[in-house]
């Protein structure tokens, strides 16, 4: 049956349309509409009847995972302790690309991102990805969908050398800064068990951390900790509001949100095109710039987040290469020292990021001794920079310029109004079955009932973004209003960065948290707890701009049962120009001249 004569257009349809939008149609006119409008719905059916085109790009071939068909497997307790693994499989290409970046590298893919033949959860329950008219009941026996096509990046690094190990547990639709939300549970901090990992990059990060804090144990003659499990090298996240950045500080790895269309996104879940990027999470700067290098280029497939200023694939930088190059040509130089590894750098001290509600003293003290490291490595300039934009106007236009188009991305899956590529049986939101039946998708009482408890800031996305989506209620000039402040935002910063080569800031404004009973917790509690730590984050996703998280040294936790004096993690987060993520390795590799971060003890 078409979509037509599922859903008939009638005369009483066009009236009532009509009338929501404050006009009527003259009777002898609604008969040439009606006309019009079946004509048009007749050249719908005639595209929902075609069979599905898939780019032959996309195409993966599961006969290259060991053993042949890919598999997958569900972790038990005691094989995933930090709750940070989602599936796990093995996968690999029998021909790697040349040069092969990363040959044997274990690598993590969070799970808003299509691998092919392996489920895909975007850290939600199963029900929640298959939308219809009848999705009123709670179905726990239904299973996740398995997505047919990789995404692009899986298929890059594949093609690069790597191993797909496993899908990572994220939080629930990617909305939460928190490791609380996720379906199957919370996700543990490596350093300190029953702590906040961050998120929504959850699993992705942990598990990077896990052999960082194996290594580091080791080289101070501590136990083994029981309760790691077994990590990757290298672990891909999604960033939309910090979620690549913030988990990285947490956990004390490294973490990557590329400038914005630097990174193809096809086959990843969207929260909103503007705010969506994707990039590497890893144990070192270099590896960081490595895995970039293998990500990194134009796929031919989104026009809606990748821009005329996106490198073609073959003209991608070899980001690691140019820090080898650089780092060489300090060496032979002789300034490849404490003293002067930084020599030439100038960088600003975001002041207005220094001032975020809830910012720890631990935290503070931290960032500016890292900051201020800079200048005894030969910086030739280190000082407080401000750009008042940062303050306010960045976390209210975050609200105002996504929030009405959200619920469409996030929650029922719309392709964005430009070209892209959205995927035939989903990518982790909406209609999960893709092309489906093409039935009308209603969320129903459960779908409420289970967010409500596991993250109401999801219901709370959807009831104000459908509010402000209302034309009855908001003219869309107000969202056209938050876009043009959007490029003022983005000039503020780039006014700074014409001065300074970087800024840096705290990362978040805290360390890890323990893990709250979300249960206990109000919606309003739950939704404060889930974002309060990404202030200094979310401007960038709608700037665009890159920024790179390292680890700085370590704060005291904030009590928790067992915590004793235990410290975690600090990041310093490192923003620069739009397209030059080689400035911020090189900044990087150049602090740590001065000692690894998690060394300050």
């Amino acid at each position: 049956m078409s979509l037509h004569q599922e859903n008939p257009v009638s005369i009483e349809t066009l009236r009532q349309i009509a009338a929501d939008h404050g006009f009527s149609i003259k009777a002898e006119d609604e008969p040439g509409y009606l006309a019009l409008t079946q004509a048009t719905m007749e050249s719908v059916d005639f595209v929902f009847q075609l069979p599905d085109y898939v780019d032959p790009g996309l195409t993966p071939d599961l006969g290259l995972s060991r053993g042949g068909a890919r598999t997958y497997t569900t972790p038990s307790p005691s094989e995933n302790p930090l709750n940070a693994w989602m599936h796990r499989t093995r996968i690999s290409a029998t021909q790697s690309s040349k040069g092969a970046l990363l040959a044997g590298k274990t690598v993590a893919i969070k799970d808003n991102a299509s691998v092919a033949g392996v489920p895909l959860t975007n850290g939600t329950q199963p029900f929640h990805l298959t939308l219809t008219s009848n999705n009123n009941n709670n179905n726990k026996s239904q299973p996740y969908p398995i997505p047919s096509l990789d995404a692009v990046v899986v298929t890059r690094a594949l093609a690069a050398g790597a191993v797909v190990v496993g899908t990572s547990t994220c939080e629930n639709y990617c909305m939460s800064a928190r490791s609380v939300t996720a379906a199957t549970g919370p996700v543990h901090n490596p350093w300190l068990r029953g702590y906040d990992a961050g998120g929504s990059s959850s699993g992705s990060a942990a598990l990077v951390a896990v052999d960082v804090v194996r290594r580091w144990r080791e080289a101070r003659g501590l136990p083994e900790d029981p309760n790691l499990g077994e990590g990757v090298d290298l672990a891909l996240g999604a960033d939309q509001g910090g979620s690549i950045r913030i988990p990285a500080s947490t956990c004390g790895v490294y973490g990557l949100k590329p400038t914005h269309g630097l990174v193809p996104y096809t086959g990843i879940s969207s929260l909103q095109p503007l705010l969506d990027h994707a990039g590497p999470i890893a144990a070192t700067v270099r590896d960081t710039a490595l895995f970039l290098a293998a990500l990194a280029g134009y796929d031919g497939l989104d026009d809606t987040r990748m821009t005329p200023e996106t490198p073609l694939r073959a003209r991608a930088p070899q980001y690691h290469a140019l820090l080898d190059a650089a780092i060489a040509e300090r060496q032979a130089a002789g300034s490849w020292t404490p003293d002067r590894a930084a020599r030439g750098l100038r960088v600003g001290v975001l002041k207005e990021a220094f001032e975020i509600p809830g910012l720890d003293p631990d935290v503070d003290r931290v960032v500016r001794r890292a900051a201020a490291r800079f200048a005894s490595l030969g910086a030739e300039v280190v000082r407080e920079v401000e750009v008042p934009a940062h303050a306010e106007m960045a976390h209210r236009l975050f609200a105002a310029a996504t929030f009405g188009h959200m619920p469409e991305t996030l929650i029922y899956g719309s392709a964005p109004a430009g070209l892209s590529f959205p995927y035939p049986d989903g990518n982790g939101s909406g209609n999960g079955s893709g092309s489906g039946s093409g039935a009308p998708q209603v969320l129903g009482q459960a779908w409420f009932d289970t967010m409500a408890k596991a993250n109401p800031l999801v219901p709370s996305v959807l009831l104000t973004g459908t509010h402000m989506r209302d034309r009855k209620r908001f003219a869309a000039s107000v969202r056209s209003k938050a876009l043009r402040h959007v490029h003022e935002l983005r000039a503020a910063y780039d006014r700074a960065l014409d001065r300074f080569d970087v800024l840096v800031m705290p990362a978040t404004p805290t360390v890890g948290l323990p893990h709250p009973d979300t249960a206990q917790m109000s919606a309003p509690d739950l939704v404060e707890f889930v974002l309060s730590h990404n202030r200094n984050n979310e401007p960038f996703n709608l700037t665009g701009h890159p920024a790179f998280v390292i680890p700085v040294g370590w704060g005291r936790v904030d009590g928790g049962a067992g915590a004793g004096d235990a410290k975690l993690p600090v990041g310093m987060q490192i923003v620069g120009r739009r397209w030059d993520e080689e400035k911020l390795f090189l900044a990087a590799a150049a602090w740590e001249v001065g000692g690894w971060g998690l060394d300050e003890e």
